[in-house]
């Protein structure tokens, strides 16, 4: 109905005669008395309008009175501009459509210096300075229903290009399970490894995360309580699942994973304790696992390897490494904890990784990572209830806004992984790695940051005993 107005106002408005000389005076009046007749139906039609409905008031609120009742100053400013018309304040807003769907992204570039003894250069190859795009993915997400959402992530710097990151549907607002996920999601086991990359306070998640299952393509539930200081998770996967969400075969290839966390204190903004535990079981498709990692920094060359010199690596090389274990079943424990208080903020988490090897006793491997940081700018780390992680910052007043500095945050972080078990048929070598990093945050706004990393690592490893690596990090990321 409103639309017929509008438009049969812009009828009247468009039909005004043009001005007329004396020969043209007797057409003009036929013309003005039409004019005149047009404005009494309109007014009908107004009038129409204003009247009650057994779905609510009409919309008089929002339109202006009849001519009868508007002096000239009214009429010319009406003339002048339909906005005098307070249509926002009497319209409701159109109900949501489905499907509907909302663009993200993000990018983070990379630049780092490695610098090695004798001994780390002899025990894991001469690890090369570079630089490189870590992470660069689109993501559209949204709802298909007013109950069922998706995400579609894809990353056109991973191994891969472009690899699968979280390709789900939702289902959501059941009564008991909350949530129901099924396509490849991020395993609901570590406090380190649910953090978004996006918020992580240094570049790289702690050495630990090499334990994780992390995306893995299966089917979960969750649910955060009704006060959103508790969360708990269940899911069943397929392990191990590639770059693009694939996994094949017929002898094992299951896994489940669950976590639960709560808040002990919460005191809003003034500081939250976060309390958190964690239990995976896996039967790999392969009867093979392996777990490895870098120094908490990480620059490949893959489009361009066959330019880079024989026997140089094409990437930061894995610094401890367990190679690959033939295995029956993993169970891997984790125990986390968060903090925040005002301006600081810090965590910890603690996982071991229990192996039960085929034709051979188990061994044990374990890894740990406790991390602080300050913000020197006053800003607050909030609490993400809703996933049982600490939030992102944003700054209080953006760079460049009114002569304002954006957020600058100091950090530092002790981690280890150890892969060394000696087992009673045969033990596991795979080293011991420590890293100490010290972290420097500027947030310039909400959706850009840049960070630089002193990385200094400690590896003890068999037969060649300890050496040192240090690595000088840069990264700028954006967001959208």
């Amino acid at each position: 109905m409103l639309k017929s107005l509008l438009a049969a106002l812009a009828i009247a408005v468009f039909a005004l005669p043009p001005a007329v000389n004396a020969e043209e005076s007797a057409d003009a009046a036929a013309e003005n008395q039409e004019l005149r007749s047009r404005i009494d139906r309109l007014e009908s039609l107004v009038d129409h309008l204003r009247e009650p409905t057994v779905e609510g008031p009409r919309l008089s609120a929002a339109l202006p009175p009849r001519s009868s009742e508007r002096s000239d100053s009214d009429r010319a400013v009406e003339h002048a501009s339909f906005s005098t018309w307070n249509l926002n304040s009497a319209l409701s807003s159109p109900p949501e459509t489905f499907p509907n769907v909302r663009l993200t992204g993000f990018f983070q570039a990379d630049l780092g210096w490695v610098h090695q003894d004798a001994t780390n250069m002899t025990a894991v190859g001469d690890a090369q300075d570079g630089a490189d795009f870590r992470r660069a993915r689109l993501a559209a997400t949204g709802n298909v229903a007013d109950n069922v959402g998706y995400m579609l992530e894809m990353d056109f710097a991973f191994p891969g290009r472009p690899s699968f990151m979280d390709v789900w549907g939702e289902l959501r607002g059941l009564d008991v399970l909350q949530n129901v996920r099924v396509g490849q999601y991020r395993q609901p086991f570590g406090l380190d490894g649910l953090t978004s990359v996006k918020e992580l306070t240094f570049l790289e998640r702690a050495l630990p995360f090499a334990f994780l299952p992390f995306r893995q393509i299966g089917v979960m539930a969750h649910r955060v309580s009704d006060a959103e200081d508790r969360t708990w998770a269940v899911s069943g996967f397929r392990f191990p699942t590639d770059f693009y969400g694939s996994n094949i075969g017929d002898n094992g290839g299951y896994g489940m994973a669950t976590r639960l966390t709560a808040l002990v204190m919460d005191e809003g903004d003034a500081g939250v304790l976060h309390l958190g535990g964690a239990y995976s079981v896996i039967d790999p498709a392969n009867d093979l696992v392996e777990y490895r990692n870098q120094p908490e920094f990480f620059v490949a060359e893959t489009g361009g390897a066959a330019f880079v010199p024989v026997g140089v690596p094409t990437a930061i090389p894995f610094f401890v490494d367990t190679g690959a274990i033939p295995t029956d079943i993993v169970n891997l424990f984790a125990g986390e904890l968060a903090a925040t208080a005002a301006c600081w903020h810090a965590q910890g988490e603690l996982i071991y990784a229990v192996v039960n090897r085929k034709a051979a006793s188990s061994v044990t491997f374990s890894g740990a990572s406790v991390q602080t940081a300050y913000i020197l700018t006053g800003e607050h780390r909030p609490y993400d209830r809703k996933n049982g992680v600490l939030g992102r910052i944003t700054p209080i007043e953006n760079f460049g806004s009114n002569g304002g500095c954006g957020a600058w945050e100091v950090a530092g972080r002790w981690s280890y992984l150890d892969l060394n078990d000696g087992g009673i048929n045969g033990g596991i070598n795979g080293g011991q790695l420590h890293d100490l990093t010290a972290g420097l945050n500027w947030y310039l706004n909400r959706n850009t940051k840049l960070q630089l990393n002193d990385v200094h690592a400690f590896l003890k490893t068999p037969g060649l005993g300890d050496s040192d690596a240090d690595i000088v990090a840069m990264r700028a990321q954006v967001d959208f």
